[in-house]
């Protein structure tokens, strides 16, 4: 059986290495705080204003705006070498566990991916081997989400790496 990080390649098309070659530079130290804040209000701006796609929109209704843009820079931060401003606030980031409510399809992944590439290539302070590094990261990311959200589909419920095997 594939791990999900394993799924998340094949899918994604970028491998381990490449996803997580984010760790081999502090993007947080080489980028700062507001060009993290300035990535995800881009973002967040194009998922709220996505006229094309309703669907994708609806996905976000729930939520404020505001706070989107706060757990996601916070986590962006916490991830890419800065401090666990993320964990500090709402605890473990468990990306699976906390998407869990969300539909995180291929196509919400694609639709994810095309606004954050839309943001990064509208955010003027992120060179373009941090905009490769990061890309390469969420592009992973996503699928690795996509394959959370089919495991929990298949077994009602997502496995925890600290939980006890029955």
């Amino acid at each position: 059986m594939q791990s999900l990080q394993e799924k998340a390649s094949e899918w994604s098309g970028v491998d381990s290495a490449d996803a997580f070659a984010i760790d081999n530079t502090n993007l947080f130290q080489k980028l700062g705080l507001q060009t993290f804040i300035n990535l995800s209000t881009n973002f967040y701006n194009r998922v709220y204003d996505d006229e094309e796609e309703e669907w994708f929109r609806s996905i976000f209704v729930n939520s404020k705006k505001e706070e989107a843009i706060q757990n996601q820079y916070e986590f962006f931060v916490q991830r890419m070498g800065g401090p666990p401003l993320y964990s500090q606030r709402k605890g473990h980031p468990a990306l699976i566990g906390r998407h869990r409510p969300f539909p995180v399809t291929h196509q919400a992944a694609e639709r994810w991916l095309y606004h954050m590439e839309k943001a990064l290539d509208s955010t003027p302070d992120i060179d373009e081997d941090s905009k490769i590094k990061m890309k390469n990261f969420f592009r992973h990311t996503a699928f690795f989400l996509v394959a959370g959200d089919e495991l929990k589909n298949q077994n009602g419920r997502v496995p925890c790496k600290h939980g006890a095997s029955k």
